[in-house]
């Protein structure tokens, strides 16, 4: 919570409020993605274990195909960035990726890694909106969601980040296990 004001915390309180409820709302499919994503959703509907992951992996694969080799290479070029821990060359590349390809979720949640990693929660809220206003179920976003809420300390939202999360992908065990302790710090039950 360092470097936010009260005005701030209440800001992205209610930020995250909204982004909660739009999760809920939207976690069923409300648009066609194609037969492809759909038959892998309903495959990590009761995927556990390692079958789950892979069925993520694929479906996150997907999200990772924006249709143009040259928005794909700034995707690629961004996440690289991230990965070597250069989260400003990350935002550079992205926020190319962003503007040229305003449609793309996967871009806005790419950023929104990048802006996490870099403690700017603003506007990594901001893009985790736009990512699920542009793809419903983008589990990523909904964990993204959950780790900055509870980063900020609104454990209650990202209990339901995650509880949505989990009415998507129900074999993410770290979001299961989360979920969990989230609930017991809430109850005030003692582990």
């Amino acid at each position: 919570m360092i470097g936010y004001s009260g005005t701030d915390m209440t800001r992205i309180s209610h930020k995250l409020k909204s982004l909660v409820a739009a999760a809920f709302i939207f976690s069923a499919p409300a648009f066609a993605e194609g037969d492809r994503l759909d038959s892998l959703f309903e495959a990590l509907a009761t995927a556990e274990g390692t079958d789950a992951e892979q069925i993520a992996e694929k479906i996150a694969l997907e999200w990772s195909k924006s249709g143009s080799a040259a928005m794909d290479l700034l995707l690629d070029r961004g996440r690289d960035a991230l990965e070597a821990g250069d989260t400003a060359s990350a935002i550079g590349h992205l926020t190319a990726l962003v503007d040229h390809a305003p449609d793309f979720a996967e871009a806005y949640n790419s950023r929104a890694v990048a802006y996490f990693g870099a403690k700017t929660y603003g506007p990594a809220l901001a893009d985790i909106q736009m990512a699920l206003a542009l793809n419903p179920r983008h589990f990523g976003a909904m964990g993204g969601l959950a780790l900055i809420a509870e980063e900020i300390g609104a454990p209650a939202i990202a209990r339901d980040a995650l509880a949505a999360l989990i009415a998507l992908y129900p074999g993410n065990e770290d979001a299961v296990a989360a979920l969990g302790r989230l609930e017991q710090e809430l109850d005030g039950t003692a582990l």
